[in-house]
């Protein structure tokens, strides 16, 4: 009787696998079979041995360790200034009036939908020495400000482009608050400040964290903002690896720069994935 049971679940499991493997394969020739080359590139000499040469040299080389640094300082910058700014724009599109709460959504979303080159180049009509901004701010006797080709038009470009992400993360960990919790603790007095402190900041931390580790990771690999925006001092990795494959011919450098940025990911999947949960990134109760 049991083997008469389970042979329509048997049935049933062939052709759901069956349905997986053109997704397998895809992945597989084009995600996976190239990982595994960069990160074989990066373990072979000139001689064709197996050596950690290259990950020495990256670590040595000073112009590697500075790139590196500027990356670091740049990708915490923008991950910061994210946070600040999506953290009260998803408060509003939460608890905001359903018509505002539409109107920011849209303005979020519709944007992130264009191209990143295009986005990017708009910024730099909006950020130039005679752009829209600096116009209206000579308007108002301010004066002008170099906002173009320097660290501050890269952490400008790069908080626009990833705020989207950031949003994203802390919108459905925002909904997951029971209202009820914020009514109770007025109704035993705590004032609309004290109970946002106590109750709704703590309990949407894992939102902040989560974002603010994907927003990281994101920023780490950026190069058209970086590459369009920046000065000659912010030369960030994904900038450092194209330089070495296209123009120097160091692609095995490359490749041990590339598998480093990789393994940087991977820590900070597993960062949310064991503190706080990949479920924190897209999930949506209300």
């Amino acid at each position: 009787m049991n083997e008469k049971a389970d042979a329509p679940v048997r049935r049933l499991r062939v052709p759901h696998v069956a349905l997986l493997l053109p997704v397998a394969i895809l992945l597989g020739v084009f995600f996976v079979y190239p990982l595994i080359n960069m990160i074989a590139a990066s373990l072979t000499t000139d001689a064709g041995n197996v050596s950690l040469e290259k990950y020495r040299d990256v670590l040595e080389v000073r112009t590697y360790a500075t790139v590196f640094r500027i990356t670091f300082e740049i990708a915490v910058s923008v991950t910061i200034a994210t946070a600040l700014v999506a953290y009260p724009l998803t408060y509003v599109i939460v608890t905001g009036p359903k018509l505002l709460s539409s109107i920011l959504r849209g303005l979020v979303i519709i944007p992130f939908l264009v191209s990143l080159l295009v986005r990017t180049y708009a910024w730099l009509v909006v950020l130039a020495p005679n752009g829209i901004l600096n116009d209206a701010m000579r308007a108002v006797g301010v004066g002008s400000v170099q906002l173009l080709f320097n660290r501050t038009g890269v952490i400008i470009g790069m908080t626009y482009a990833l705020l989207p992400y950031m949003v994203f993360a802390l919108y459905g960990n925002m909904r997951s608050v029971d209202p009820r919790l914020l009514q109770a603790a007025q109704n035993l007095g705590a004032g609309n400040w004290n109970a946002f402190r106590t109750i709704f900041l703590p309990l949407t931390f894992p939102g902040v964290a989560a974002g603010s580790i994907l927003v990281f990771i994101l920023a780490s690999g950026f190069f058209i903002t970086p590459k369009l925006m920046g000065g000659p001092g912010d030369v960030m990795i994904g900038s450092l690896i194209t330089t070495l494959v296209s123009e120097s011919g160091q692609a095995e450098d490359a490749a041990a720069i590339g598998t480093i940025l990789l393994a940087i990911t991977a820590v900070g999947f597993l960062a949310i994935s064991r503190f706080i949960g990949l479920r924190t990134l897209f999930e949506n109760r209300g």
